[in-house]
């Protein structure tokens, strides 16, 4: 079984969970015998292809004069835009969307429509310019290359899943990752949803990543109930030994480490602090993670004058995490819409309790986590208060959890999303 995928990000080259649930993912389905080719926009050179054989679109050429490649270029709209998105994000600034029929005027000569595209890889400004060209990129490759079945990753590939199942013809599964309104709540951007729902659409299979996802995308976006169904995420096993968890203070530590958006309630996590440290003083507090509430949460914790018991230390990744997460004695995830969240996981991989909104997908899997409502403050407070003054409350949830999350493997996901597969082949 031959699967074209495509993706936007892979490790070490990530910018949140996105990338390492395709990474995992790949390697399940590599263990049951499926041949992956994973296309990124931009590869590195440096990573690791152990279960797929990465193809840059960087490297891809296409000849603008093939009428296939016109013939797409008729179905879709040329996307312009200004914004600071990236995978999780809601955008915050849209400068415009040329029409269908201003596309088919521009020149071929042009730089969109260049033979060859240098893509950034990243998630910046001309963002949904290589989303159009990555498109492009997708319906040459679907030309060029032997596969059976197409599978892109969240709303970024969707216009590239989509444009190679025009020139090919072979079914399409589009794989949920997050919607609109888990980055935005209901302010959602209506460009970004159209996206998504037009994958959805076109696709003939929607993978969810929790059962919390799947209702989004059967409630929101209309979406018959029968075509989506839900694949939990996991973790990749560990074999790290004796990493330092020396955390040179003192106090006992508390992490919260993620993205610092709306979707992640950073904000619940300060006020919880704020309760705790009116009990306890002996008590750090970590925000690990980089995004748009990053200065605001910075502010807040002045105005609360707790500064010198927070530490803002930014994006993290690696062994930076496992170090983290090595000296932290609670993890907590306070997400006020986590469509899966697999933190967690890596947090009780590594001997630490955590405390989970129940407002995530992950929280359907995890029986030895603590799990409260993102907005009861007083609820989240009492619990990260627990492990850190019940050693016996501490010890059970650690030697429970790590079993548990070792039983979670991205093998048992690859087999699911293999029968999916194979559904679709019949």
């Amino acid at each position: 079984m031959k699967i074209l995928m495509f993706g936007w990000e892979f490790p070490p080259h990530i910018a949140g969970g996105l990338g390492t649930a395709c990474f995992g993912l790949t390697k399940g389905l590599a263990k049951h015998q499926v041949d992956i080719r994973f296309v990124v926009p931009k590869a590195y050179g440096d990573e690791n292809q152990e279960a797929v054989r990465l193809v840059n679109a960087s490297d891809v050429t296409v000849n603008m004069k093939d009428s296939v490649y016109k013939e797409y270029w008729k179905r879709i709209e040329y996307m312009e835009i200004g914004s600071n998105i990236i995978p999780y994000v809601s955008p915050d600034e849209f400068s415009r969307i040329l029409s269908q029929q201003e596309l088919t005027k521009i020149s071929e000569d042009s730089r969109v429509f260049s033979n060859q595209y240098e893509f950034s890889g990243a998630y910046g400004r001309n963002l949904l310019e290589e989303v159009s060209r990555y498109a492009l990129v997708a319906s040459a490759l679907a030309t060029s290359r032997d596969f059976d079945l197409i599978h892109a990753h969240d709303w970024l590939t969707y216009p590239a899943g989509i444009a190679a199942k025009y020139v090919s013809g072979k079914p399409l599964v589009i794989h949920v990752h997050a919607t609109e309104f888990d980055r935005s709540g209901e302010n959602v951007n209506q460009q970004v949803y159209d996206i998504e729902r037009k994958g959805m659409e076109e696709a003939d299979k929607i993978i969810a990543v929790s059962n919390l996802t799947r209702n989004t995308v059967i409630e929101k976006y209309g979406i018959p109930e029968d075509k989506v169904v839900t694949v939990h995420n996991a973790v990749e096993p560990t074999e790290k030994k004796n990493i330092n968890g020396t955390s040179h203070v003192p106090e006992k530590i508390v992490t919260f480490l993620g993205r610092i958006t709306y979707q992640k309630g950073p904000d619940y996590f300060i006020e919880a602090a704020r309760l705790i440290l009116e009990k306890d003083s002996n008590v750090r507090f970590v925000m690990a993670g980089s995004g748009d509430l990053l200065e605001k949460m910075i502010r807040r914790t002045a105005q609360l004058r707790m500064g010198h018991k927070f530490h803002f230390t930014g994006f993290l990744r690696g062994a930076d995490v496992d170090r983290m997460l090595a000296m932290s004695d609670v993890f907590v995830m306070p997400s006020v819409s986590e469509p899966f969240g697999i933190v967690p996981l890596e947090a009780m991989r590594s001997n630490v309790p955590v405390v989970i909104s129940k407002q995530s997908g992950v929280s359907e899997v995890l029986q030895h986590a603590l799990k409260v409502d993102f907005w009861d403050i007083h609820g989240m407070a009492d619990a990260i208060y627990g492990f850190l003054h019940y050693a016996g409350a501490q010890k059970m949830f650690n030697r429970y959890g790590k079993d548990e999350v070792e039983s979670l493997k991205w093998e048992y996901s690859g087999l699911k999303v293999k029968e999916v597969y194979q559904q679709m082949l019949r």
